[in-house]
Order: C-alpha cells, then structure tokens, then sequence
C-alpha cells in the first residue's frame, strides 16, 4: 500500500475537504460524518480520511500483507489525517499520547440496519427492538465490535461516547439513517462491558447533556448513569416445565396468590445492603415457596436513578436495576423461582417517566418520547413527563420493552401501574389543565389503541403470559377481550374492594353495623372483571401506618381484626396479593431503606399471622372451590349478607362439578355467639379446616371442635344447617367431607 502526496506546495492536498466541512467536524455539528472521512474516490484515486482529536499520527497497515504507511494531517486541522491508498481493505494504526491503538476504521463499513428494519421502527412495529436499537455486540465483514442505533430524528449530530474515547463527541460521529431517524455507527474492537452514552446536537445546535442509551440491555448502578454494552444473551435455561405448564398455572381458574416485594428492602445482608439476585434466589426464592405463595411480584426492577421512587420512575426500561447485580443475575433468579414453581410478575411503567436530563426527556432536543404540551405532557402529580402513545415510534418501544421481559427473562406476567392516569386525558387535572379528544371527551383514544395492541402482542407471541392493570375507576371491560370491545387485560387490580374493607376494618367494631355494606358491596361488581385483591405497598406507606396498625382495639384484638380480614379475603373471589410484611403483622409501614421487621418472629402473635397465611395458602391451593370459579358469579353465593347488628358473614365458594363447597363465616365483633345457624345446601359433615381463632395462629382456642354435622331443618333457604360457635374476631372455612 502506497502514499504519496503530489501537491503542489502551499496548496491543499486533494484529500482535504473544504474547510467549512473540516470546521463543522472540528465543532463536533457535522451531520453525515460518512460523506467525508473513512475511504473515498476523488477521480480515480482512492483516499482514506481520519479523524482523530488527540492523536500524535495516523499510520495505514494493509490487511493481509501488513504494509503500512504514514497518513499527513491537515494543515488547516491537526485532527485530520489523509492521503491515498490502495484497493485493499486496511486498518488504522492511531498514535496516541499513552500508546498505539490498531483498529478498523469505523467509517470504512457500509450502512448496518437493513431497510426493512428501519421500516419496521418507524411504524413501531419492531417488537425486538433492543435487537436492532441500542448497542450490538457482533460481527461486521468479518470484524468483532459493536453496533450502535439510537433514534433520534431531529437531531442535528448524534456521537457515541465512552471510555473507548475518552468521551470526546468529536471521534465518534454517526450516520444518519432518514427514513427512520436513527443513527448507527459500528465501533470495531468494542466488547460487552464498554460504557457508553450518546451526546446529542439538537436542532437549535445546542449541546444537550450526555444521553443513556433509551434500549439499553445494563446499565451502571445509580448513581452513575452510564450505559453497558451486554453481552450476547448466552443464559441456559432449565424452566422447559414450567413454561411449558405456565397457561393453565395463570389461568382464571387456577389459585393465584401473590407475594408482592420490594426486593432492595425486603431482607438486608449482614452489612445492611441490599441482597444481591442470587442472594435473592438463596434466600426469598425458598421462603416463598414454603409460604405457599404461587407467584412474586417485584416492584418495578427497570433501571431507575432514584431509589426512593421504588423503581416507578424507570428511564432504563430494558435493563434489569444494576443494584441487584446483572442481567444475567436476574435471568438466574427467575429460573430459580420457576424451579420451585413460582412465577415472577413484574411491575411495569408505560405511563411515565422523569426528566433526568440524561434519560429520555427532549431527548433529541425535541419532546420525543413525551407530549409537547405540557397539558397532556407532564404529570403535576409526579413531577413526570407522560409518554406519547399516539406516535408510532413511542408505543413501540414500550410493547417492545414488555416482551423484552417477557421473552428474554422468561417473566411471567406484568402489572401495568397506573392505567387510569393513561386512559383519561383529565386524570388529576383542573377544568383549563387538559386537551379533549377529537371528540371534545376525556378518553384518551391513543392510550386506548395502545394498551389494546399490548394485550394482544403479548397474547400471541407469549403464550401463558398475564397482564394485569392497577386502574383505579370504573372503565368498563378491562379485562374483556379486544374483540368484544375491551382492554384486553388477563386481570385487574379490585381497588374499590380494597378500599371498602380497609375502611371498615379500621373502625372500632362498636361502629362497624352501620358500615356493613363496605363488607358486600364489592360482591355486586365482583364478576364484572377478573379481578385480583390487593393488599399492596401502596396501603402501608406515605403515613397510612402498617396493615395491623389499621386494625382497632388493643394488640390482641388487633391481631385477632388482622387474622379474620386475611381468611375473608383468601375465601373472597379473585386471586390474592399481599405485599411483605404483612405476611407476618409488621408494626411499622414500610421503609424502602430498611428491611421487613423480621424480629417480630420473636413474638407468638406475629409467628401466628404467618403460619396463618402460610395455611390459607394452602387451603387456597388445595380447595378448587376457593379458586376455580374466581370470575363466574355461579361460584359464589351469600348464605348471611345482612347480619349488620353482629358483623357476621357467611357464604359458599363452589368449585367444579364434584368439587366439595367451602363455606366461609367470618364474626367480625370481640362478641363470641354461639349456636350461630348458618344454612347449608346439604346434610352431612361440614369440617372445619381453618379456624383464625386457634391457638398456632395466636387465637384464643375456641371453636367447633374440628366441625359440625349439619341437620335437615332449613334455614336461611336452604335444606340444613349448622349449628356453629363463633370466636370474637375469627373467620372460619367448612368443607363439606364425602363429596
């Protein structure tokens, strides 16, 4: 390979461009850095242009025959260097101040995203997108690096920066791919481990704070706030069973009890730090289990800067939270769990997201991911930005990030937190705070299409696979098909429920008759959805105290009021959730800072709360009456709805055909009654398999002696009865034996 400059002296090189393009490169705001360095012709003469900041000389080897000649730099930019060379592929010899670096020229590979990808990305219907965006360890003409893609359509330059540069946005410049708006740019050399982010000129030509990559698979541990090249996913699964028998684990008829966790608080190591993934697995992953708990669910573990949003600010929404360890660490935990039969639900954020100025907001100096106007693009509530669904580009990358949990982590389910926030324009806004639909309404049309489309993608491509909305209002059909006019949600979150029965377990018993109905009324909508009751992280914090501090009365009454609530509710329709700690009646609410108050074990009364969730579980489990028919008002009959004078209730969970009834009573007064008549649809044995007022669950140990046989003399329109005792603050569960 041969050099030479044949220029006249006192005149320009060839090979130098004009020196308002060298200018523009040496501002760092040229926008098609691949029109003027890497190998070009002028005439017939091949030439190579390099940029290099910094560097001390630019050497060109030949490949294959190692020849290597010097390139010139510019008289008018020492940061450029020139010249000819041959036909031959080559690679650049960079004399830096600390060393030789020897590479492939970046700017010597052809565009890397095919058409049909960019396509797909602009009409967001790329569902691997973190396969074709962000950064892609791979091998490019024969050449290991990375690939970079970001999208950024108005910007006016994009660079990748890292320490593979020193940070310096002028060595890196991308090419633009229009018809998409996403800039790419293959780094020979690179590896997985590189940090790295995008630094941004936006279309005014201002210099915008150094972005995180929007797809990126890791990320560094907050505070720091650099991307990580991954490497190529390589994790062996071993949950083939599990996901083979997901569908019918998840499915409305089958017992779903939820153990909801904050994993960086739910147990601290020795030193007080967070547990690590695999610590996790080592220790929550058997606790959970030996619960009876069916399911986990993680507060959000998508990347976030802040801790003490919980994760429910997330910029990184492809990256497991570096805090816990890495991606890799992750996907160990979920098949940890899938091996004891536990699924992993997540919680998962499309509503919003903060305006860290190194996350998405103006990300390309334009309202990009968010609504230009702030009416319909911030959120007062949480100081956040709210995504656009009405851009293609937008609701595609969040479809695309939930099946990037969901296919790649082998998650099990997401919560979408926050529906109602997306599905009406007006959410916690005054009269003059938002912008109608074209209707002139408050239903936000584009927030509609998109959760639709969600719950479909997520239907067809991961089969067994929930989604679950926390949507707080009455919307209709939640959890009815897309085709029959619905959301399409496999669940919902019962917050109505929730509220009613926290409110009338906190009043003093003395008051409760004149509030009976808060105990029923959830009963007339119970079928309208598939619904899940929660006892989540949101009723034990910002001052509302713990779950047992709800409860009335001294600490033995408080206990007893908590144990009774537990039984009405496993015994209620709808699939179970309990955030920790109440698993075990923690005293305080909870502190994201610390950990579960696991000393209260010390206490009997508190062992007692857990074993009887511990039982309830397996009651659930075992007793298809209890679960089966969750969502089908023929599973569920009142046999005492209006015993307001003595805060009884009763009723009957049925099963299958062949499957035994469960008759639940539950006395929610310190008065014990006894010779209580409870009507029964036949004679027989009713046992009694749980009693909250037994002494392993701290209770008083009264009861019925292990159960009652029911006489034919009707009562309460039914054909028998039982005779029953009541305990004060107790709930109890009949199975009728023989059936």
């Amino acid at each position: 390979m041969k050099a030479k400059n044949d220029a006249p002296h006192g005149r320009m090189p060839d090979w130098v461009p004009d020196p308002q393009v060298v200018q523009a490169l040496a501002r760092a705001s040229h926008g098609d850095p691949f029109s003027v360095l890497g190998p070009h012709h002028i005439g017939d003469t091949r030439v190579v242009r390099v940029w290099a900041p910094g560097a001390e000389s630019v050497s060109v080897v030949a490949r294959g025959t190692g020849e290597t000649h010097s390139l010139e730099s510019a008289e008018i930019e020492p940061a450029l260097f020139g010249g000819p060379i041959g036909d031959g592929t080559y690679e650049l010899g960079i004399k830096w101040p600390g060393g030789i670096q020897r590479t492939c020229d970046p700017y010597s590979f052809g565009p890397l995203l095919g058409d049909l990808d960019l396509h797909l990305i602009s009409e967001g219907r790329q569902l691997r997108l973190a396969d074709t965006l962000g950064a892609q360890v791979r091998t490019v003409d024969g050449v290991e690096g990375v690939r970079f893609a970001v999208w950024a359509p108005n910007a006016r330059r994009v660079s990748v920066v890292g320490d593979f540069n020193a940070w310096d946005g002028r060595r890196h410049p991308m090419r633009l791919r229009q018809s998409a708006g996403v800039w790419e740019l293959f780094l020979p050399g690179l590896g997985a481990g590189a940090r790295y982010k995008y630094e941004i000129l936006g279309p005014d030509g201002t210099h915008l704070p150094l972005k995180a990559d929007p797809v990126a698979r890791a990320t560094e541990c907050p505070p720091a706030t650099a991307s990580i090249v991954a490497a190529p996913e390589a994790f062996e699964w071993t949950d083939g069973d599990w996901m083979d028998r997901r569908q019918a684990r998840q499915s409305p008829d089958a017992p779903v009890s939820i153990y909801e966790l904050h994993a960086g608080s739910w147990m601290r190591d020795e030193d007080g730090e967070p547990l690590d993934w695999d610590a996790l697995a080592e220790r929550l992953v058997p606790y959970v289990a030996g619960m009876g708990f069916t399911h986990v669910e993680l507060l959000p573990v998508t990347e976030h800067p802040f801790g003490g949003s919980w994760g429910y600010q997330p910029l990184g929404l492809f990256a497991p939270t570096a805090r816990h360890g890495s991606p890799e660490a992750f996907a160990r935990f979920v098949d940890r769990c899938h091996h004891e039969n536990i699924g992993v639900l997540l919680d998962w954020v499309p509503a919003h997201f903060p305006s860290d100025a190194h996350g998405l907001a103006r990300f390309d100096g334009t309202p990009l991911y968010e609504h230009a106007d702030p009416r319909e693009g911030f959120h007062r509530d949480w100081n956040t930005l709210i995504y656009n669904h009405g851009r293609h580009e937008v609701s595609g990358f969040l479809v695309a990030s939930a099946l990037e949990w969901l296919e790649r982590y082998h998650v099990d389910g997401l919560r979408v937190d926050a529906v109602a926030s997306m599905l009406y324009r007006d959410y916690s806004r005054a009269a003059d705070e938002w912008v109608p639909n074209v209707h002139g309404g408050r239903e936000n049309y584009e927030t509609i299409a998109f959760l639709r489309r969600l719950n479909e993608v997520v239907a067809e491509r991961c089969p067994g696979a929930v989604v679950i909305a926390e949507e707080s209002t009455a919307w209709p059909g939640v959890s009815a098909p897309v085709a029959s006019g619905g959301l399409g949600f496999d669940y919902k979150w019962n917050m109505g429920w929730m509220h009613d029965t926290l409110s009338y377990m906190s009043r003093d018993p003395i008051h409760r008759s004149h509030h009976h109905h808060d105990m029923t009324f959830g009963l007339l909508y119970a079928f309208s959805e598939r619904f899940v009751l929660p006892i989540s992280h949101d009723e034990v914090v910002h001052g509302k105290g713990s779950l047992l501090g709800r409860m009335p009365g001294d600490q033995w009454q408080r206990l007893a009021n908590l144990r009774a609530y537990l039984a009405f509710m496993w015994a209620h329709p709808g699939k179970k959730l309990l955030f920790m700690g109440c698993e075990i009646a923690q005293e305080r609410e909870w502190n994201h800072d610390g950990q579960v108050d696991w000393h209260h074990l010390d206490d009997p009364g508190h062992r007692g709360i857990q074993r009887l969730v511990r039982d309830l579980n397996v009651h659930y489990t075992q007793h298809p009456a209890l679960h089966a028919r969750d969502s089908d008002p023929e599973g569920f009959e009142w046999v005492v709805e209006d015993d307001r004078n003595n805060s009884v209730l009763a009723f009957l969970r049925r099963g299958r055909l062949g499957d035994p009834p469960v008759l639940a009573v539950v006395n929610l007064t310190p008065l014990r009654h006894e010779q209580y008549c409870v009507g029964v649809p036949e004679t027989g044995y009713w046992r009694e398999v749980l009693n909250t007022d037994a002494v392993e669950y701290g209770g008083s140990g009264s009861g019925n002696l292990g159960g009652v046989t029911a006489e034919a003399v009707s009562c309460h329109g039914r054909p028998a009865r039982l005779s029953l005792s009541l305990p004060p603050l107790s709930g109890m569960l009949f199975v009728l034996e023989g059936r």
